[in-house]
C-alpha cells in the first residue's frame, strides 16, 4: 500500500482518516489473540470504523425525530439500535434513556412479581406435603 495520509495536518489539509490511530491500535491491542497490528490493517481498521458511524449516524438521523430540528440526538441513535435489524447488535451499548424513577419502578414491580412467583411456589410446596 502506498504512504497513506490520515486525519488533518497542522495546516488543516485533508487527510483519508479522521480517528487517531494510536488509539485504535491500542483498543485493537487489547484483544490477547493479537500479537502485531499491521499498518495497513490499522489504516483500513480505522477507515471502516469511520464509515460505520458515518452509516449509523445517517440512518439515525432520517429515520429520528431530530430531522425536522436538524439535530441528531442520543434517543436518535438508541431507537436505531433498537429498531433497526441491521443495527439491533448495538441494543446493548445504546439502551434508551429512562428516568431513575421510572427505572426504580421497574424494579419494584419485577420485585413484587418474583415475590408472588415464591408465595406461590412455598403454597405448592405446602400443599404437597400436606398431601
Amino acid at each position: 500500500m502506498a504512504d497513506v495520509v490520515v486525519g488533518k495536518d497542522k495546516c488543516g489539509e485533508q487527510r483519508l482518516i479522521s480517528l487517531p490511530l494510536s488509539r485504535i491500535r491500542v483498543i485493537m491491542k487489547s484483544s490477547p489473540e493479537v500479537s502485531s497490528i499491521n499498518q495497513e490493517a490499522l489504516v483500513l481498521t480505522a477507515k471502516a470504523t469511520e464509515l460505520f458511524v458515518q452509516c449509523l449516524a445517517t440512518y439515525s438521523y432520517r429515520h429520528g425525530s431530530g430531522k425536522e430540528k436538524k439535530v441528531l440526538t442520543y434517543s436518535d441513535l438508541a431507537n436505531t439500535a433498537q429498531e433497526s435489524e441491521t443495527f439491533q447488535f448495538l441494543a446493548d451499548i445504546l439502551p434508551k434513556k429512562i428516568l431513575a424513577s421510572k427505572y426504580l419502578k421497574m424494579l419494584k414491580e419485577e420485585k413484587r412479581e418474583e415475590d408472588e412467583e415464591n408465595d406461590n411456589d412455598n403454597e405448592s410446596d405446602h400443599d404437597e406435603a400436606e398431601s
